[in-house]
């Protein structure tokens, strides 16, 4: 939730540099940094989903459905 947050006052800022017309390559160099911090949080709650949802399913013998929820949410974030 910090990394959220983090992120979501620089797309603020972000915002601000744009309206107050700043240079457009400052703007893209912060939006570049944006992509990567959701990047980094998107590693984050994979690396997570992993270790703890991936792992119980196998436990609980859910791994069907799990695998299949992961393979969708996959599929919608790399394109």
């Amino acid at each position: 939730m910090t990394r959220l947050a983090k992120i979501e006052g620089h797309v603020r800022a972000v915002k601000d540099m744009a309206a107050n017309g700043r240079d457009c390559s400052e703007v893209l160099l912060q939006i570049a940094a944006v992509r990567k911090a959701l990047d980094g949080a998107a590693k984050l709650l994979f690396k997570d989903h992993l270790e703890s949802c991936v792992v119980d399913a196998v436990h609980h013998g859910d791994e069907e459905k799990v695998l299949s929820d992961l393979q969708k949410a996959l599929d919608n974030f790399i394109r």
